[in-house]
């Protein structure tokens, strides 16, 4: 809320403690001070209106436009239920109010503050306090009736201000949560498969206050039991209620892209899924979804935030695992018949030394062995497999079958989980 509604809505508070009608100051005036005075409301209405437009901007609109019309109005039901007030301890004031709670709902929804109501509310008292004294003068009033009837005015500009506040406060928090239920909307678009048009994503998010990214990503969260959502700016989209909670980060690539990281720190796994169209979100849940559950399988690492596109090979080959185990026997038969340690240090070594570009010294460095070893190795794999290490259109495939034999397969011919 800006700082001029905190200070309506105080004001409002205030008000509404006073005694509704017999504490106010014009009660206690002679009720025939208001004849004399009720020739003159609508040129006091029209000297109000004149000086607000000629003061405030966002005001000076045509006198015959619908809003010129509608603002001469609520100045005539202003002044007219302050003189109706002088000498009755039984005015409702709540037409009147009402009225200015309508016109603060009104500047809410349009997006703008109270600072241009607030200075018309100050101008009209000030266009007011001097009619009073010139009316002062004319009808023989005492200084005590003009001081009643000047206390009272403020009393009243501070009451009529407090309804704009409370009315302002209202519609404010009836937009958030408007917003808010068109940002669960747009964010359920979003990831709708099949997606949803161009079109129809930008409609929602003009609704939702959301600027449609050029590319987005969607990260798949794991929380521990009891752990607080995380924070997020504005602009992502959380869904935490899902049984799998995810957040739509929008341009991850972008200038922006260490607020990612930032958010979902601490959490207890997360997969960034790629980067994409924003229509194409669903593809990138599908995605973070998939790594996240390797994550809790072991198979990637879980203690940072997991990119998906730096672990494309595990990916490819854990959508494929029922093919690659039964592809393991017709393509590796001599090695899958192997004790399980020697096919575990065999296996290793082919797929570091094929990862190496066959460079045996560098797959020994990773492998933490001699590289007289990894040769020996090698020619013991020629000399079973034969054929599938030397045919270069089967090079994708045994890579495939090796990752898949290494780093992803969790049943008893893996030896080791390293």
């Amino acid at each position: 809320m800006s700082r001029s509604a905190r200070s309506a809505a105080s004001s409002a508070a205030r008000s509404a403690a006073r005694p509704a009608a017999s504490d106010f100051p014009l009660a206690g005036v002679p009720a025939g001070l208001a004849e004399p005075l009720r020739p003159h409301l609508e040129a006091a209405a029209a000297e109000m209106v004149g000086e607000i437009q000629g003061l405030v901007p966002e005001y000076a609109r045509p006198p015959e436009s619908r809003y010129g019309r509608r603002m001469r109005w609520a100045v005539e039901q202003s002044v007219r239920q302050f003189v109706d007030a002088i000498g009755r301890p039984d005015i409702d004031w709540g037409t009147v109010t009402g009225i200015f709670e309508g016109i603060g709902a009104y500047e809410a929804r349009k997006g703008r503050s109270l600072d241009g109501l607030q200075t018309a509310i100050r101008v009209s008292g000030q266009v007011a306090c001097r009619r009073f004294i010139k009316d002062a003068r004319r009808l023989g009033w005492s200084l005590e009736t003009l001081g009643k009837i000047t206390e009272s005015l403020f009393v009243f500009l501070e009451r009529i201000a407090g309804a704009a506040g409370q009315g302002y406060a209202r519609a404010q928090g009836e937009l958030a949560g408007e917003r808010e239920r068109f940002r669960r909307r747009l964010r359920d678009l979003l990831v709708m498969d099949p997606p949803a048009s161009d079109e129809a994503i930008g409609e929602l998010a003009r609704a939702a206050g959301w600027q449609v990214p050029r590319t987005l990503a969607v990260v798949a969260f794991r929380l521990d039991p009891g752990q607080a959502v995380p924070v997020l700016p504005p602009a992502f989209l959380a869904d935490w209620d899902a049984a799998d909670p995810y957040v739509i980060c929008p341009d991850p690539d972008g200038p922006g892209q260490d607020r990612l990281p930032a958010a979902i720190t601490g959490t207890r796994a997360a997969a960034i899924g790629p980067t994409v169209p924003p229509a194409r979100a669903a593809l990138s849940l599908r995605w973070a979804r998939r790594a996240l559950a390797l994550i809790e399988r072991g198979v990637l690492p879980g203690k940072e935030p997991l990119r998906c596109l730096d672990h494309l090979p595990s990916l490819v080959a854990a959508q494929s695992e029922e093919l690659l185990d039964v592809a393991l026997a017709a393509r590796l038969g001599p090695l899958m018949d192997l004790a399980p340690h020697r096919r575990d240090a065999l296996s290793r070594t082919l797929l570091t030394y094929m990862e190496c570009r066959d460079n045996a010294v560098a797959a020994s460095e990773r492998l933490l062995v001699h590289e007289q070893t990894v040769r020996y190795r090698i020619r013991r794999l020629e000399e079973s497999l034969g054929g599938i290490m030397l045919d270069p259109d089967r090079r994708i495939e045994l890579l495939l079958l090796l990752h898949h034999l290494v780093r992803l397969d969790s049943g008893d011919r893996r030896l080791s989980p390293a």
